[in-house]
């Protein structure tokens, strides 16, 4: 089946504007492993399922994966599921016959048509309705479908990835989507970790998005400072790669890294020093206090969550004792002995040196 030209070309562009693949997996172990499990279903035609957040970056694996499979010379296809109203999605998936329906002057081929030996993405799948399932269902049993208002069958051959950021499980349960839907989908899974568990990897990403940004918006910035780099990599980033890329934008647009801290430092100004909201600070001052703030904020968490124990904590913040011991002094946290302590041979942090949560 020929493919249209203007989509070859717009498919194109949209691949090989993926990011380096060592600055889409970057330096992490969980990336690692993504990496190592999307690599062995590449050129294997079966459903993957791409599950995490919103901003973790599916979709760029998932045009890695149509990138660096035997399909690559077809389409990538996308189809998101909670974009399109349900009136309409099935048309846009299967497309239509000319008078199919009121409007339908002209025949249409659907989304699936167009991935015709490429890679169908359904993104946001958990949002497809009840009916839709069922027709989906029938099409990936064997691949064969018809238009709307057509009476032909239609046989497509393509990859299927689609994308969630709910627990289907917990969907079927709830009777929301179709259990043999998902076990067709579902053949393999791959769960692409929240950027706050691969931290180690903000510097590059950052990088790479400043470098965009600015060939984007034509205005050039200097990298980040060290500082702010390291300040970035203890944000909790709620919005992940998604959330990152759009700090970077606003600093290549703003063009101060001051902006970048301030809008999380604010957050924190209560237990910032009352001097830095009065007098001149250099950047690296602000920086360095928050990332004090931040730092004693994990400690205090590593600490509750290990009954106080310091060695314990040291353990889960993989740290040695003695640097949590320094990192405590430094903190102002007092210490004191209690006696269960002195018969362990274990000191204790005072609690009442911490402010309640």
């Amino acid at each position: 089946m020929p493919l249209a030209k203007a989509n070859s070309t717009k498919n194109a562009q949209s691949v090989d504007s993926l990011p380096p693949d060592d600055v889409l997996f970057g330096r992490s172990a969980a990336m690692a492993a993504v990496r190592q499990r999307a690599a062995k279903v590449c050129d294997a035609n079966v459903p993957v399922l791409l599950w995490g957040d919103g901003g973790t970056g599916k979709e760029a694996l998932a045009r890695w994966i149509h990138k660096n499979s035997s399909n690559c010379t077809g389409q990538f296809v996308k189809v998101n599921c909670a974009a399109i109203p349900g009136s309409l999605l099935e048309s846009e998936l299967f497309g239509y016959e000319k008078g199919a329906f009121t409007g339908a002057n002209t025949s249409k081929p659907g989304r699936v048509e167009l991935a015709h030996q490429g890679t169908l993405f359904l993104d946001e799948i958990a949002d497809l309705d009840a009916g839709l399932q069922s027709k989906l269902l029938q099409f990936l049993q064997d691949g064969r479908f018809s238009r709307i208002g057509g009476q032909e069958e239609r046989l497509v051959e393509t990859r299927l990835l689609c994308a969630t950021n709910k627990d289907l499980q917990q969907e079927v349960d709830a009777g929301t989507f179709r259990a043999d839907l998902y076990f067709r989908i579902n053949v393999v899974r791959i769960r692409l970790p929240r950027l706050q568990e691969r931290s180690e990897d903000i510097p590059l990403l950052a990088e790479y998005f400043r470098t965009q940004f600015q060939e984007k918006f034509s205005k050039p910035t200097e990298p980040l400072s060290r500082e702010t780099l390291q300040y970035l990599k203890n944000l909790e980033w709620p919005g992940n790669t998604r959330e990152l890329s759009n700090v970077i934008a606003r600093h290549v647009l703003i063009g101060a890294e001051t902006k970048i801290l301030q809008e999380h430092v604010a957050k924190r100004s209560a237990t910032l020093p009352k001097a830095l909201g009065k007098e001149s600070i250099s950047l690296k001052q602000i920086a360095k206090e928050a990332i004090r703030t931040r730092e004693r904020d994990y400690i205090l968490g590593a600490l509750q969550a290990n009954q106080w124990n310091r060695r314990k904590t040291a353990e889960a913040l993989k740290i040695s004792y003695r640097t949590l011991i320094y990192k405590i002094r430094n903190a102002g946290f007092a210490t004191k002995r209690t006696k269960h302590s002195c018969a362990r041979q274990e000191d204790q942090v005072d609690q009442s040196h911490f402010p309640s949560d």
